[in-house]
């Protein structure tokens, strides 16, 4: 059973950081995509990155440019570094893996961009 556990959202003024970290309870080596989406209040969950084994990376066009995610395979732990943030980027983030026909989730993280 693959668990995702997410840490790093909060609270953070418009034009803020933050990093959000998803670390895996099994090793990821063996996923080849690793994503994030976020879900914010009255919406549908939207996809908002991806990074692949071989470190290529997607991002939705409402935070390419801003988002930077990464994935270090040693600590079992993938990354969003969110920069420049805006109140529009205020949600609940879910990282997201699949193995097969299994599809894991993280908890969620609760990010607001609020002054």
């Amino acid at each position: 059973q693959v668990q995702l556990v997410e840490s790093g959202g909060g609270l953070v003024q418009p034009g803020g950081s933050l990093r959000l970290s998803c670390t895996a309870s099994v090793n990821i080596f063996s996923f080849n995509a690793l994503a994030w989406y976020r879900q914010a209040p009255g919406k549908q969950r939207e996809w908002v990155a991806t990074i692949t084994s071989s470190r290529n990376t997607n991002y939705a066009d409402s935070v390419k440019g801003r988002f930077t995610t990464s994935r270090d395979d040693v600590k079992n732990a993938f990354y969003l570094q969110m920069n420049s943030l805006k109140p529009e980027d205020t949600a609940v983030y879910y990282c997201n893996t699949a193995r097969g026909i299994d599809n894991y989730w993280g908890q969620g993280t609760q990010v607001t961009v609020s002054s």
